[in-house]
């Protein structure tokens, strides 16, 4: 130590190889530091890509899942819109039944049956024949 005033100047000698033993050592840990981060980056950038392309399949599943899902929900409301309209049909059908009374026997008419006609083919096929000449069906030309 030397005195310099009122102060003390602390020196500490280092030899030249001491010196540079410290540099060959802080330059190897720094490498080494170095090369640890860039390890950890480039896992991390592995990760990164692997997740990607996890979530942007998952994403198409989904993507699926959900159409289906739309695709089912659309006739489902098809055939919702058709048991409402059957259910209301069988409502009126209900109602009605109401409003009508049964019949009695003395609530019927009875008529007496009529004799049907009995035409020939021949005929049959003449008048209507006729028929379509009279209403221009058979038309010569344009």
């Amino acid at each position: 130590m030397k005195p310099y005033g009122s102060q003390l100047n602390l020196k500490k000698n280092f030899s030249y190889g001491s010196k540079k033993n410290f540099e060959k050592i802080s330059i190897i840990t720094i490498k080494l530091i170095h090369q640890i981060f860039d390890t950890i980056n480039v896992s991390l950038v592995v990760l990164i890509f692997i997740l990607f392309f996890l979530s942007f399949n998952s994403q198409r599943k989904w993507s699926n899942t959900f159409e289906n899902l739309s695709k089912t929900r659309a006739i489902n409301n098809n055939l919702i819109d058709y048991i409402s309209k059957i259910e209301e049909l069988y409502i009126s059908e209900l109602e009605s039944i109401n409003t009508y009374r049964k019949t009695k026997p003395e609530d019927l008419i009875y008529l007496d049956k009529l004799s049907e006609k009995k035409e020939s083919l021949f005929k049959k096929n003449l008048s209507s024949f006729i028929e379509g000449f009279s209403d221009s069906k058979y038309q010569r030309g344009y």
